[in-house]
């Protein structure tokens, strides 16, 4: 289940803010991300075209079964990594930067290691 890091990003995002506010329209993620609305139209175009989400009639989006999955995956990353960087010292603007480049990136062998080693050494609520 490889796409591309734009596509990741769109997807956690959509799931964050559906988690926020309920109802997702493509302005929230304009507002959210400060991308342009011709941007966010095309990537909503291609996500749906590739079955990540959903758009209805009113232009509310919901993430699909496979949509869900990568954003919850990512989303995962996202906030064990991020955490995981603040419990070891770093601020948590470049733990939160750091964490959204490596969310990415890191194979999930690397991931589950760093989460096993997390989570048994805090109490973390990502574990």
């Amino acid at each position: 289940m490889k796409i591309q890091e734009s596509a990741e990003n769109y997807l956690e995002t959509i799931l964050i803010l559906s988690e926020r506010i309920g109802n997702v329209r493509s302005i929230d993620i304009v507002n959210e991300l400060s991308f342009t609305k011709p941007s966010v139209s095309v990537a909503m175009k291609n996500l749906r075209e590739n079955g990540y989400i959903r758009m209805d009639h009113d232009g509310y989006i919901t993430l699909t079964e496979t949509g869900r999955e990568i954003a919850d995956m990512i989303y995962e990353r996202h906030r064990l990594l991020s955490g995981w960087l603040m419990q070891l010292g770093v601020s948590e603007k470049t733990a939160t930067e750091d964490a959204c480049r490596m969310e990415h990136v890191i194979s999930r062998e690397s991931f589950e290691a760093i989460k096993r080693h997390a989570c048994r050494s805090a109490e973390s609520a990502d574990c």
